[in-house]
């Protein structure tokens, strides 16, 4: 792999199973642990917990603790992790033209760039 292409640097970082569906669901606010779980049908625990911490330390999104009892950790997109989103709608639109793929109530991940494309 060339670690100076930027398709290939990005690549590294959204194309593991679950992280653009990760992604996807955080496009709307923060969400915790338990409301992804509920979202990612199939994923389990362990690997949602890996790969919250894998978008962590890149930077694509950030948790918060609440001192409360019991703990609430909520998850959120960077701005790092907002810039993703138009290739999450890329993708929705791609789907939907191009696969016959349909989203049914979900909202376009990006707001504008994925209502536009509807």
């Amino acid at each position: 792999m060339n670690d100076t292409c930027p398709v290939c640097k990005t690549a590294e970082i959204v194309c593991g199973k679950w992280t653009l569906l990760l992604i996807r669901d955080l496009s709307e606010g923060h969400s915790r642990f338990c409301e992804l779980e509920r979202s990612l049908q199939g994923i389990s625990p362990r690997t949602l917990s890996l790969r919250l911490r894998a978008l962590e330390e890149e930077g694509i999104i950030e948790r918060e603790t609440y001192a409360e009892v019991p703990p609430r950790v909520e998850y959120q997109l960077t701005e790092k992790g907002r810039a993703l989103l138009p290739i999450i709608d890329g993708m929705r639109t791609y789907g939907t033209t191009w696969l016959g793929a349909d989203c049914g109530d979900l909202a376009p991940a990006g707001g504008a760039v994925g209502a536009a494309a509807a």
